[in-house]
């Protein structure tokens, strides 16, 4: 699903704008994310956590889905697809109870929680102010 709004709605074009760039941004990130996951996989840093077959069991269920998920991510919100921004809130659920759930397994890591959480929540308040703009005006 694409973001289609009116143009001769007053305002739109601004919140759509904003939209988008903020699919976009969150898609570099969410990419540069995926490759990150990939390099962790494969082995091409080094560490306790430098490939696969190093890590921890529960790093080792949880590593390859979101190595697979965040580009396909990316990839849907820089296209402005409306599953990319649903496969946004499954990794952002996902890290929750990754980080806050099993804080002693996968550390707190709370800066990418709180960039999943800023994202969305601004992106709800776009949405929002989007259908507010299109919705029909009631009159008593």
């Amino acid at each position: 699903m694409t973001i289609e709004l009116s143009p001769r709605e007053p305002g739109t074009g601004l919140i759509r704008r904003l939209t988008l760039w903020l699919y976009r941004l969150s898609a570099i990130v969410l990419f540069a994310l995926g490759i990150a996951c990939w390099i962790r996989l494969i082995g091409v840093e080094r560490g306790p956590l430098a490939r696969f077959d190093l890590m921890p069991v529960w790093w080792k269920l949880v590593m390859p889905p979101l190595a697979v998920v965040y580009p396909v991510a990316g990839m849907g919100l820089w296209m402005a697809a409306g599953w990319g921004a649903v496969l946004w809130v499954l990794i952002a659920i996902i890290e929750a109870v990754m980080h806050l759930g099993f804080p002693q397994l996968f550390g707190p890591d709370l800066v990418w929680l709180g960039f999943h959480a800023g994202g969305l929540i601004a992106l709800a308040g776009l949405r929002i102010a989007a259908w507010r703009q299109t919705r029909p005006v009631r009159h008593p």
